[in-house]
């Protein structure tokens, strides 16, 4: 759809809604129907937002969107916000719900998307993928600098069993690996099932080949990843982030990468995901980084699909509308 704002026909009207990211087209049919109008503005910026949020009773965001608490104070007319995705560092809930505001995500609305991201970037780091599909192109053959390995047998550590966390110990299921789970907040999450077994840090630390985060953003969170928690691995281990880019310490990684600590890295997400921002520093750090044959890299499009895209638009909208 078209960058604009979209009118209902329905009398009374319940008011306007922000739609500051780009969505599937039966979001704005779903909020026409129920009443409202949308100014739908997918290359909105944060100032922009902020400078004109007063107007409007709902927004939906995404991961540009600060919805802080001055951020709401502006808000004089917010009703509800929505967030296409999971992560809700960016969103101050207890102080929308100070203010009656209706906070709502999706997580389970990308889960899939980001657990099949995971799979697909471990396995192309386990068969070099990258790097055989850069020297095929340029009619370079070499099969045994390109020999993988098998991740049959290894054993997949998981810290936090939430949403995507759940349904990538579930993609695993049929590759013969041993999949163990931590998650600080949940227990006997296992139960019923037999493609991951529930265990305790120290259990993660001492058994795992390869490591997956599926983590929010929190203060404990921050930099968890670090020198201090490498250390703590019995092997030598593969990471997978999926998660939030400052949950691992950029610099921490780079060391353990070149100790072999860390024998490769699947990204989706980093610390800084604005390249034209980068200080001297980050640029340095970042070209080191990615100058690692062992490390894969995407644009933290994990859980960005077509059908992901849907799926989002709808579980959003369907929470909002049973919950104004």
């Amino acid at each position: 759809m078209e960058k604009g704002i979209y009118r209902t026909s329905h009398l009374p009207k319940r008011g306007m809604v922000l739609i500051t990211d780009g969505v599937h087209p039966l979001m704005i049919e779903g909020f026409l129907q129920a009443g409202f109008d949308c100014d739908y503005r997918p290359k909105i910026s944060l100032a922009d937002t902020r400078a004109i949020i007063e107007h409007y009773e709902g927004i939906i965001i995404n991961s540009k969107i600060l919805v802080d608490r001055a951020f709401i104070d502006q808000a004089v007319r917010l009703c509800f916000v929505g967030r296409l995705g999971s992560g809700m560092e960016i969103v101050d809930q207890s102080y929308a719900a100070e203010k009656g505001i209706v906070v709502k995500s999706a997580p389970e609305g990308n889960r899939n998307a980001v657990a099949e991201h995971a799979v697909g970037m471990l396995l192309a780091l386990a068969n070099h993928l990258r790097k055989g599909d850069r020297e095929v192109r340029n009619k370079h053959w070499d099969r045994a600098a390109n020999r993988g390995f098998e991740i049959m047998g290894k054993t997949v550590g998981i810290i936090g069993y939430g949403n995507t966390g759940q349904a990538f110990a579930q993609k695993l299921a049929g590759f013969g690996v041993e999949v163990l789970a931590y998650d600080k907040f949940k227990k006997y999450f296992a139960e019923g099932n037999n493609y991951v077994k529930e265990v305790q840090m120290d259990d993660i630390f001492k058994y795992s080949d390869i490591l997956s985060l599926h983590l929010p953003l929190t203060d404990q969170t921050h930099h968890l990843f670090n020198t201090n928690f490498t250390s703590k691995f019995s092997k030598d281990i593969i990471i997978i982030n999926t998660s939030r880019g400052k949950v691992v310490h950029t610099p921490s990684l780079i060391e353990a990468l070149h100790s072999g600590k860390v024998k490769g890295a699947c990204l989706d997400v980093f610390e800084n995901e604005k390249p034209h921002t980068f200080s001297d520093n980050e640029h340095k750090m970042y070209d080191e980084l990615y100058a690692f044959d062992n490390v894969i890299l995407t644009p933290h499009v994990a859980g960005w699909t077509v059908q992901s895209k849907e799926r989002l638009a709808q579980i959003v909208l369907d929470k909002l509308l049973t919950s104004i």
